[in-house]
């Protein structure tokens, strides 16, 4: 009797610290970094400009690395990146603004992290033309209201 009493203290005791060690664990995380509030170390109409290129760059040349994106750009004369540390800020601030993607591919034991565009989404220049969209109309009920005035 006094052995299942101390198990069940025990079981009880437990509990407690578990739950006290998934609450320390979760209060010693440290808060992710708002990439809202990014300085891009440059004027907004550079930063712009900078991004709007980068953009480009990564855009036609498909998902890229880091160094890769560096190379790109000095191939394509991107004005206004000192450094390729300044690269990296300009796309965490672009991130920030939902303009690229980072994704995380695994190659054997390690990690590549890779930039990329976000879909846009398809913009029909044309507007739908048929015969469907006459049936439409001619198909549909007439308005009760529209019923009352004609009787």
């Amino acid at each position: 009797m006094w052995l299942s009493s101390s198990i069940r203290n025990l079981s009880r005791c437990s509990e407690r610290i578990s739950s006290m060690l998934l609450t320390a664990r979760h209060m010693s995380r440290k808060r992710a970094v708002n990439v809202r509030k990014i300085n891009p170390k440059v004027p907004p109409q550079e930063a712009y400009s900078i991004a709007r290129d980068l953009y480009n760059v990564i855009r036609s040349n498909g998902p890229l690395t880091v160094p890769n994106t560096w190379t790109q750009a000095q191939e394509a004369r991107v004005s206004g990146l000192q450094s390729k540390t300044h690269l990296k800020l300009m796309l965490k601030w672009m991130r920030g603004r939902k303009m690229l993607k980072l994704l995380c591919t695994h190659v054997g034991s390690s990690k590549k992290f890779l930039h990329c565009t976000l879909p846009e989404e398809p913009r029909d220049e044309k507007l739908p033309e048929g015969p469907h969209l006459d049936e439409k109309l001619h198909t549909e009920k007439p308005s009760t209201k529209a019923r009352r005035k004609s009787k």
